[in-house]
């Protein structure tokens, strides 16, 4: 299987997956549906389990072998420009395609049985999302954006104490080496865990449930194609001169296993692989991958809602989608699921939160495509600010598709280099 090239295996376990998920289904095979279940739920419980130590870890060590804090806040704060302008860019997409489409006009529901979600956002979600009550609480609970925020208070505290802290930083190393190498194992099962994550999704979900939300389904897919295969690489083109391409052929491992397993943290340690493999320093990029703002469609989804329940929306009112979808993906940063996001924009324009409601049952199908959305720009990003900075090895971009994503090279086990993020003068 080691000749046999990494994202082929993972198309492989999706045919097959879908082949298994259509058995299930249509044989009513109750035993096979759960099989696939426990095999692509334990293979995503596998991969989280070594997020919150790999993030902390890769952070610490990066920002101290930065050797300066302002070149840190410096792509820091180009890297979080960059998240929010692809946001901005693809709820303005959303909205646009909601108007055209109008996803909500016709749809016959019966939204006197629409109940609100469980969990739902609230503003006051968006500085406990950043900063933790509890440290230890973030890693339980897998809250990326806390443990990045820790890793880098104390990654810059390392710096500051110097000789003092550096037996501290030799063990977050050891820790570091010690958990990509376990964590490289976990992934060689990608292609079982793609294989039980798309089989489940094809036995739970038919075309007879999409049927009634076939229009509003459409629009979600139209505007993520738009986004991965049109935005990104007119932005990669435009701002970092690079040719797409070769991007997609880096990336597209961590795409795949994105859209299969509907989790950007699940993905996260392929995506920085991926994005290493794409010339973005591994300094730069251990902290750059776990920003990855959330792109989103709930635009559309607001639009949706308030068609469905005969609810008229004004400019002042797509102008508040934007915002509040923007800038409320930090606010829901530490909850779960785009249900949440999408009750926090309902809550915000005053329209009924039960619409949510009428989503959960395609939501996993719509999350597929949002999520190989997100991982996308959680490679674009980055690799377009490592271009304009001049940190990008255009050598190794050239040569991305090139080398299978787990072969063990220099990218894998090199040590950590300064002198990658000295930006090219000006």
């Amino acid at each position: 299987m080691r000749k046999f090239p990494f994202s082929a295996q993972i198309l492989l376990g999706l045919v097959l997956g879908v082949a298994l998920g259509f058995l299930a289904r249509e044989g009513d095979l109750s035993w096979l549906a759960g099989t696939l279940d426990t095999v692509g739920g334990l293979f995503v419980q596998l991969l989280k389990l070594a997020v919150p130590p790999l993030v902390f870890t890769a952070i610490v060590v990066s920002v101290v072998s930065l050797r300066g804090v302002a070149n840190a806040a410096r792509l820091a704060l180009k890297t979080l420009l960059w998240f929010g302008v692809t946001a901005l860019i693809a709820v303005s997409l959303g909205l646009g395609i909601g108007l055209l489409t109008d996803p909500g006009r016709g749809v016959s529901l019966d939204v006197g049985g629409a109940t609100a979600p469980k969990t739902t956002g609230s503003w006051t979600d968006f500085l406990t999302g950043i900063v933790p009550t509890n440290p230890v609480g973030a890693f339980v609970e897998g809250n990326v954006l806390q443990i990045v925020f820790l890793a880098l208070v104390v990654g810059a505290a390392a710096l500051l104490v110097g000789a003092a802290a550096e037996p501290f930083v030799e063990v977050n190393r050891a820790v570091l080496a010690i958990v990509q190498k376990a964590l490289w194992w976990v992934i060689r099962l990608a292609p079982i865990g793609t294989l039980g994550l798309i089989g489940h999704a094809v036995a739970s979900y038919g075309w007879d449930l999409l049927a009634p939300l076939a229009k509003f389904t459409t629009a979600v897919y139209v505007g993520c194609a738009v986004v991965l295969f049109v935005v990104y690489p007119l932005l990669l083109v435009t701002a970092g001169r690079l040719n797409p391409l070769r991007f997609f052929a880096g990336a597209w491992p961590a795409i795949e296993l994105a859209f299969v397993s509907r989790s950007s943290v699940g993905t996260m340690p392929v995506t920085q692989r991926s994005v290493e493999r794409l010339g973005v320093p591994r300094e730069y990029a251990s902290f750059a991958v776990p920003f990855g703002a959330t792109t989103k469609m709930d635009g559309c989804a607001a639009i949706f809602v308030a068609q469905v329940f005969g609810v008229d929306l004004g400019v002042g009112d797509y102008l508040l989608i934007a915002f509040v979808s923007v800038v409320g993906s930090a606010a829901t940063a530490g909850l779960t699921g785009a249900i949440v996001m999408l009750t926090l924009t309902l809550s915000t324009l005053g329209l009924p939160l039960a619409g949510a409601g009428l989503l959960l049952a395609i939501d996993p199908i719509l999350d597929m495509i949002r999520t190989a959305t997100n991982v996308a720009g959680q490679a674009v990003v980055p690799t377009i600010v490592a271009a304009r900075e001049g940190i990008l090895d255009r050598d190794a971009y050239a040569n991305a598709g090139r080398r299978d994503l787990t072969d063990a090279d220099e990218t894998t086990d090199r040590p950590a280099r300064t002198d990658d993020l000295t930006p090219a003068p000006a």
